[in-house]
């Protein structure tokens, strides 16, 4: 099969935008010099240009890129004037960020939109108009480097057909330094490709391995030359493919750039980590909405009822911030109030507990589990390597690792079934359009897959894919539908070939047949090229990068690729519809990252791309539909792919229209200018009619010229009506409007920011009222209680009610599916709604039955939870049948916690009757009303007699209530209690919601405290949670000798009913 390509507008817009920024540079073809072929002694130089006749012996024609002609100023009006055309941001200078070169233009391309093709058309381009002829590619990994070189080859003849010339590419190898010759004699257009780790361990000049001194050393097989003044002679352009992975300004990379004396740098990548002059940019947005590339479809997993006996811990990163202690973000298990463990995240420092945080009843395996202090605790990562977190019992975890996850193999089975029944679902269609269809598991380890001891024997996530994959085909022939019974072909396909025929590992394969393992496929990318004899690392990346129009073939029984993750970044084919990421260690990757191999646009079996102008814009990405089978659920997996784009967007240039001035705020010379929604839209009139903006909306270049004239402010006075004419408004309007395209514009006019609120103050004005004071004086004293009851006939209801009613939950998945809407905006994104949810389905986990890894005090877990005596716990779980009490093996901790809620519970019954409160003398502080702002303050509500200046509603029943407070001319000042004001009862403490102080003459009773729940029906709450308000009432309205109530209400008019009438 040959790959066919075609002329496409955005590829041409893009390799215009490069070339078009050297307009004016005349073409002189390419520069001949006199190049030193070692005949004669070595000279520092390497020649210069020459005329006709001056050859001298020793010496030989060598063809070099001629000097950009160009001023500096004559490229800056190109560059700013094709970023204008491509709706960028302007330059404010050409970037020179290395000695010598003319500029630094960055290309930004979405993955799977052919950057490649690009650069290669702009190279060709770049010769025809202006005659220049050498290019260096510097490519971050081997892989890519293949892949670079393997594109050139492919795209070979449909660019002869446009130009009448071929790109002459090779490989820089140390050992095969005459190809350098050849690459400095030719005039044709000719590109070398280095690795960016040949090219660091090449670039150390003075350094004592063998590469460096080949590269900088006059070599006698070499005719006594350097081979780095015979590359900086030809003063080539250097491209680089994917920069950010370079390192930045100053790095080793950057500094071996320069010392190719490149002529000027063109960057090319989908994410660019630092900034140069931008040329052209499509991004992920646009690359989907012109459809370009693959819709995602995600399908997240989700552990429900997971058992907290394991310890799992996944550290997932270290944060260092000035002035502060390192702090650790620790995933771990907590269990919830109702007895069910989840997974949570929290920040911890040198000193804190897991086990503390680990639910109100505490994990038992988190025991110990306390981070080690004396700076030995939480370590950063420091020169590349992670950092780790050391607890008292000994564990150490490394950052982006996941220690005792018990349900990691159950997970992993069941993303391969979901590969595999993904991957059926859509083979059917897409193997009658002629597409071969690819799915691709990316795993950690060799030895998970592929038996590395010496037979080569499938393990691992082989063999749990050929039980999986051999169970869902019997089942899709068992049961064919109608397409199938009237064309066979598709299940004669799935019959040709075994489960063992269908999958495959790429990794690095050793002359015995042998898989190598990470570490070795290290060493091989960063010996490749320089001299080290490693061909069985470069046989295994020839397998994964030269064979990919194998794979295409439906001849090619392979339709599962299994691969290193390191090859996440260089391996890809347009054929791959499912990814799915097999992972141990909990590292932390980029979402797009995993993505990207599969973005590209499918091809058939003629190698015709299915895109667009094909299948039509509806069609495309009906067909072309990229499925993700996350390691997480689907609600992290969309979140953090969405913030992974966001991040990843180009600032679209902002546009004038008719509300761009409306609300902004500036100061003029210390005066304040603002603009009303009016206002603005009169000065958009007088814009559009002054010719001062373009048909794309932003500052024309009348407008900047009549600005560079210091004409614009008189012109904005003369025609702007009243109160838009003063020179204030002028000023404010001609910075505004210049801060488009001048970040300085806005410097010294100091925009209005909103106050950052960071606690909940107390309101003094309400906090100081007598009323409040008399109030709190009657309810912050402490009470006591004692409670008598016969144990026995607890016992006999409790052992009744558990036999009942006790059960625990076993192990299921979720699995939540949903896809990317028809249209990407960039507020979707940044909202979080640019994919859909669609579907979810439940299922168990056929969860192997492990031994309980955890010790528990049963006895005293229980009767903790019940509040009861050991003794009477023990007789209670020694009477439940053994039926039940086998539950226990099951969900140790849900065992616990609902054993102990069904006998609080019955307790809760019998004491309410018999509790009698006692106060002492101690009472609740003041100070509990001090409390910092949360995380999310979107709840909050401003209240006006709160003694607080905010109320955090649990409810919009809590929220209307607060509201009513502040409306009620009744009501002088309340308070919404903190949850440290507690109520001790026989069934746990218990903390009522609000505390209120009427006007005195206006209700019958001034003071109450007010529970409110949003419902009167007893019903609908649970025994123990009643048995706390019963308590509460007893304690406020019969024990207490203060004149303060307590009742259960359901809004603001219930409780007027309750002050009114309570005796």
């Amino acid at each position: 099969m040959r790959l066919k390509f075609k002329v496409q507008q955005y590829q041409t817009d893009a390799a215009d935008a490069v070339c078009d920024a050297f307009e004016g540079q005349p073409n002189q073809g390419a520069a001949a010099y006199l190049r030193d072929m070692g005949t004669l002694p070595a000279r520092g130089g390497m020649g210069a240009l020459f005329g006709a006749g001056d050859l001298q012996q020793g010496m030989e024609e060598g063809y070099a890129n001629a000097p950009v002609r160009l001023t500096e100023s004559e490229l800056l009006s190109n560059i700013r004037r094709v970023e204008r055309r491509s709706q960028l941001d302007e330059s404010e200078t050409t970037c020179r960020d290395m000695a010598g070169i003319a500029c630094h233009l960055d290309v930004e391309m979405e993955t799977g939109t052919g950057k490649t093709y690009v650069y290669t058309k702009t190279m060709l381009e770049l010769n025809r108009r202006y005659g220049w002829c050498k290019f260096i590619v510097v490519v971050p990994s081997v892989a890519i480097r293949e892949g670079v070189k393997k594109s050139l080859e492919s795209t070979e003849q449909h660019f002869f057909e446009q130009y009448g010339k071929r790109v002459n590419a090779f490989i820089y190898d140390s050992d095969r330094l005459n190809e350098l010759d050849s690459f400095a004699q030719s005039s044709d257009v000719s590109c070398m490709i280095i690795n960016m780790q040949a090219f660091n361990t090449s670039m150390k000049e003075g350094a004592k391995n063998k590469a460096s001194r080949i590269i900088f050393d006059e070599r006698d097989d070499f005719g006594s030359r350097r081979p780095i003044d015979v590359i900086a002679a030809m003063r080539p352009i250097v491209i680089l493919d994917e920069p950010q992975k370079m390192g930045k300004r100053g790095s080793a990379t950057q500094k071996g750039i320069a010392l190719f004396k490149p002529l000027f740098v063109l960057g090319y990548s989908a994410t660019h980590r630092e900034r140069h002059d931008l040329v052209y940019s499509l991004d992920a947005l646009d690359a989907y909405n012109q459809r370009l590339v693959k819709r995602i479809e995600v399908k997240g997993f989700k552990l429900k009822n997971m058992r907290g006996t394991d310890a799992y811990l996944f550290l997932r990163q270290i944060l260092v911030t000035n002035n502060r202690p390192p702090v650790a973000v620790i995933e771990y298990k907590r269990m919830s109030a109702s007895g069910r463990v989840g997974k949570a995240t929290g920040r911890f420092e040198e000193g804190d507990s897991i086990y503390d945080v680990s639910g109100s009843t505490r994990l038992e395996a988190y025991r110990g589990y306390q981070i080690a202090g004396g700076n030995d605790g939480v370590v950063p990562g420091v020169d590349g390597r992670p950092g780790h977190v050391r607890f008292l019992n000994g564990v150490e975890i490394e950052e982006g690792t996941v220690y005792n996850d018990s349900a990691l193999e159950d997970m992993q089975r069941v993303q391969i079934r979901e590969t595999i029944r993904s991957h059926l679902e859509k083979e059917q269609a897409l193997f009658r359009r002629g597409i071969k269809c690819l799915s691709l598991f990316f795993i950690d380890e060799v030895a998970k897959y592929r038996d590395v001891t010496g037979n080569g024997a499938t393990v691992g996530y082989g063999k749990v894919f050929e039980e999986e994959y051999a169970a869902a085909v019997a089942d899709r022939l068992a049961h064919p539908t109608t397409d199938d019974l009237a064309d066979p072909s598709y299940l004669e396909y799935l019959r040709r070939d075994t489960a063992h025929q269908v999958h495959d590992g790429y990794f690095s394969i050793d002359k015995k047949g042998h898989t190598v393992e990470s570490k070795r496929e290290k060493k091989a990318e960063a010996a490749e090229g320089i001299g080290i004899n490693d061909d069985d690392a470069r046989r295994g990346y020839d397998l994964i990068l030269k064979d990919k129009e194998r794979l295409l073939s439906l001849d090619e029984p392979v339709r599962f690729v299994f691969s290193h993750s390191a090859l996440r970044e260089g391996w890809d084919n347009p054929n791959i519809f499912q990814i799915c990421t097999l992972k141990e260690s909990g590292s932390e990757t980029s979402k797009r990252q995993e993505v990207g191999r599969g973005m590209r646009l499918c091809v058939d079996q003629d190698g015709v791309r299915q895109d667009a102008q094909l299948l039509g814009p509806d069609e495309v990405q009906r067909v072309n539909v990229l499925t993700v089978i996350a390691s997480e659920s689907y609600e992290t997996f969309v979140r953090d792919l969405q913030a992974d784009i966001r991040g990843t967007l180009r600032e679209r240039p902002q546009k004038v229209e008719a509300d761009f001035f409306t609300g902004r705020t500036l100061e003029v010379e210390g005066e304040e200018v603002s603009f009303s929604a009016a206002e603005s839209k009169a000065i958009y009139k007088y814009l559009i009619k002054n010719d001062f903006l373009d048909d794309a909306d932003r500052p024309s270049d009348d407008f900047r010229a009549m600005v560079g004239e210091g004409k614009f402010q008189a012109n904005a006075m003369r025609e702007l009506p009243e109160g838009l004419g003063d020179e204030a408004h002028a000023k404010a309007i001609e910075a505004l409007l210049r801060g488009v395209y001048d970040p300085h514009a806005l410097d010294g006019m100091v925009q209005r920011a909103q106050e950052k609120v960071t606690e909940n103050a107390i309101v003094q004005e309400n906090f100081g009222r007598a009323e409040f004071k008399e109030l709190w004086d009657r309810i912050s004293r402490k009470h006591s209680y004692t409670v008598s009851f016969d144990d026995s006939e607890l016992e006999r209801k409790a052992v009744a009610r558990i036999d009942r009613d006790l059960a625990v939950s076993r192990l299921q998945y979720t699995m939540t599916a949903g896809s990317q809407r028809d249209e990407g905006r960039r507020e979707d994104l940044s909202s979080g709604r640019s994919f859909v949810a669609q579907r979810s389905e439940t299922h168990d986990v056929d969860e192997a039955s492990a031994p309980v890894a955890v010790t528990y005090d049963l006895v005293g877990e229980v009767a903790s939870a019940a509040q009861v005596t050991r003794a009477s716990a023990a007789r209670i779980l020694s009477a439940i049948s053994p039926q039940v009490f086998s539950l226990y093996r099951v969900n140790p901790e849900e065992f616990i916690k609902r054993a102990g809620g069904l006998i609080l519970s019955e307790k809760a019954a019998m004491v309410v009757e018999h509790v009698e409160y006692h106060e002492t003398d101690r009472s609740y502080d003041t100070a509990i009303f001090t409390s910092r702002m949360p995380d999310d303050a979107s709840k909050a509500y401003e209240a006006s007699k709160n003694v607080q200046r905010f109320v955090f509603p649990d409810s919009q029943g809590e929220r209307r209530f607060a509201e009513d407070l502040d409306a009620a001319s009744e009501v002088v000042v309340y308070a919404k209690l903190p949850r440290a004001f507690q109520i001790p009862t026989p069934v746990g403490s218990y903390a009522p919601d609000w505390a209120i102080a009427f006007r005195k003459g206006s209700v019958r009773h001034v003071f109450f405290v007010a529970e409110t729940k949003g419902t009167m029906d007893t019903m609908e709450i649970s025994g123990v949670e009643k048995a706390k308000i019963a308590c509460a009432e007893r304690l406020f309205d019969e024990a207490s000798t203060s004149d303060v109530r307590y009742h259960q209400v359901a809004d603001y008019d219930d409780l007027l009913q309750w002050v009114g009438r309570l005796e």
